[in-house]
């Protein structure tokens, strides 16, 4: 089976070593770097590169680079696709590249379903690609139809080699909604957080919090601008919704309100033992 990879970077770069080390399969991958992908055949993880004129020999296609560009690459290689080529995108955001994907599979025959692998680590690049980054991780796909029982289980053979845990299936619209605080909204805050001036003098007195906390802070700009900007009604309205939280905080602390601020934060407490299974 000949996989196609667009994108070689942290998850692509791991798509490409998963699938390599299962073997039985041949990896063709591009990357806007010549030279990662140089790195990439060198390593046994690329067999060939992948080009416009042979992406029709590839059973699966895995776009793995930002929204913008992915577009991009699907408008371009769309007339190369047939009905044997099954094309899943792994951008962050889903409604604009589904719109799109749908739209050229119906014009051109091909089947297209978004995706989001959802793990990753706070660096980026081929460098930092590893073999088993999505094993035990959920894979989230975008279907047109959620009933087309027949694609689904083509889409969890065809991604079996990956080592993904499960396959979960929503709508673009409510991906992109729960995205904007599960990941969008934390890597924001922690950007924003890292800023403190007291954060260059911090060490010797920080433990696992600080740690936690700014993890995602180390993160690729341009990336993340591009997913942000795709997702801006619901980030926006999620950083609206903690900016009204933490004054709540900010009021009670600067009043000496004992109560107020033991009740903000038996509060959150409890949010996050009903959210983990573990309140009443």
């Amino acid at each position: 089976m000949r996989i196609g990879i667009v994108g070689l970077g942290l998850i692509g770069g791991s798509l490409a070593k998963a699938y390599s080390k299962v073997g039985g399969y041949d990896v063709l991958a591009y990357d806007i770097d010549p030279s990662v992908l140089s790195i990439a055949q060198v390593e046994g993880a690329v067999q060939e590169e992948l080009t416009m004129e042979n992406a029709q020999g590839c059973e699966l296609i895995l776009i793995a680079v930002n929204p913008t560009a992915a577009i991009d690459y699907l408008r371009e290689v769309a007339p190369k696709l047939s009905r044997e080529n099954l094309v899943i995108d792994c951008c962050g955001t889903k409604r604009e590249i589904c719109e799109v994907g749908f739209d050229l599979a119906s014009q051109y025959g091909f089947t297209f379903a978004g995706g989001h692998p959802m793990a990753g680590t706070q660096f980026s690049g081929f460098a930092y690609s590893r073999t088993d980054l999505f094993k035990g991780a959920p894979m989230v796909i975008v279907p047109k139809e959620f009933d087309d029982m027949e694609l689904l289980q083509r889409i969890r053979l065809a991604l079996a080699p990956a080592g993904f845990k499960g396959i979960a299936i929503t709508s673009a619209q409510e991906h992109d909604r729960i995205i904007a605080f599960t990941s969008q909204l934390a890597h924001v805050v922690s950007n924003a957080f890292i800023k403190s001036p007291t954060a260059i003098g911090h060490k010797g007195i920080s433990a696992g919090s600080y740690r936690d906390l700014t993890r995602v802070a180390w993160l690729n700009a341009r990336m993340w601008t591009d997913l942000f900007l795709q997702n801006a009604d619901h980030l926006s309205s999620e950083i609206d919704i903690i900016i009204k939280e933490l004054n709540k905080y900010k009021e009670a602390i600067a009043a000496g309100d004992a109560d107020k601020l033991c009740g903000l934060l038996e509060e959150g407490k409890k949010c996050k033992e009903q959210i983990d299974g573990r309140g009443a």
